[in-house]
């Protein structure tokens, strides 16, 4: 029996790279009650993958959470046979703020207990008693009063490179482990005017029914996230409360909002803001690194893992196996691991 020998990451961003038509980057989601998460998934893959739709999508009882590369030819189609279901007649999408169009390589749609893992028990509170919803104008009034307390929902990562004047930006690994720091941080002002902002949205629809159940009076949520604020913000000529970057989950990894630049480089601490993955397989971190920086270290995040890049494969196998079994994950996503652990060279 011959087996099937599937493309490799570099072959399928090869061919993506060569496509002569343009495509357009999107994310919907939508919290509704799926009975069959597994055959909608069947579905959905063969209909999204006849019309050559790239992207990560996920399912659950709960609902689905989608982020799409289109082709632009494709975009009417898509859009009729995904609204000809009633259950997503109406989902807005959220086009991408900057698009190369090269955000997603292959098509990946995945079933989950959750669409975002957030380690909550859904029946001990009502997930449907959200916040008021928040459009970009209305945010940036929000903002000016008195007492208004803004909260970003996204990791430590994503705050790192953009976020909103006078955010409180929790250190966050995980969407999961900041519901309950954000409510500590937040303890005592629970008649206060909170706003919550995320990427899309969608984080902020379950943090701000969690905040309301714990006895929060006045939650706001803006409406479509960082990425439709930034949208209305061009097309009704507002100023942008929001500086630096928006970070994305494909391989963007950020998406331009305004000029400023308020992060560093981890290495030389040179003004930078990109994202980028350790070159090093055994370690993988997500870090920000500029060019200097990229090129003196061959994309690795500290000393170690440069020397480790060069050693036979063999050998580095055995580190990564040796890394796996003695080094907590969290390490692995942790800034601190370069800040505090390893020397910084000048560039």
């Amino acid at each position: 029996m011959k087996v099937q020998k599937f493309p490799s990451r570099k072959e399928l961003l090869k061919r993506l790279h060569e496509e002569p038509f343009k495509r357009v980057t999107l994310s919907f989601y939508r919290y509704i009650i799926i009975d069959e998460p597994e055959i909608l998934r069947n579905e959905l893959f063969h209909k999204w993958n006849d019309l050559n739709i790239f992207g990560r999508i996920y399912l659950a009882h709960e609902g689905i959470n989608a982020q799409m590369s289109i082709p632009e030819a494709n975009l009417e189609k898509f859009r009729n046979q995904l609204y000809s279901d009633k259950r997503f007649s109406d989902v807005p999408f959220k086009i991408a703020v900057e698009d190369s169009g090269k955000s997603f390589y292959k098509l990946i749609i995945k079933t989950r207990n959750k669409i975002v893992a957030d380690g909550l028990k859904d029946e001990a509170f009502d997930v449907t008693n959200v916040g008021t919803h928040l459009s970009a104008e209305e945010w940036n009034q929000e903002m000016q009063k008195k007492n208004t307390i803004v909260v970003d929902m996204r990791n430590f990562y994503e705050s790192e490179v953009g976020k909103f004047e006078n955010a409180i930006c929790p250190e966050a690994h995980s969407f999961r482990q900041e519901l309950p720091m954000v409510k500590e941080i937040l303890h005592g002002k629970e008649n206060e005017k909170i706003l919550l902002y995320c990427t899309g949205g969608i984080r902020c629809e379950k943090a701000s029914a969690f905040l309301k159940h714990h006895g929060f009076k006045d939650v706001n949520q803006l409406h479509g996230g960082i990425i439709e604020y930034a949208r209305q913000v061009k097309a009704k000529g507002l100023e942008s409360k929001f500086k630096g970057k928006n970070f994305v989950f494909d391989e963007r990894m950020g998406e331009r909002i305004t000029d400023e630049i308020i992060s560093k480089c981890y290495q030389c601490e040179t003004l930078c803001d990109s994202h980028y993955n350790c070159t090093n397989d055994g370690c993988h971190l997500l870090f920000i690194q500029c060019n200097s920086c990229k090129e003196k270290f061959e994309g690795c995040c500290s000393i170690e893992c440069h020397k480790t890049i060069h050693l036979p494969v063999e050998e580095q196998k055995k580190i990564q196996r040796e890394t796996a079994k003695d080094v907590p994950a969290s390490v692995f996503v942790s800034r601190k691991r370069i800040k505090s652990s390893f020397p910084k060279e000048k560039s």
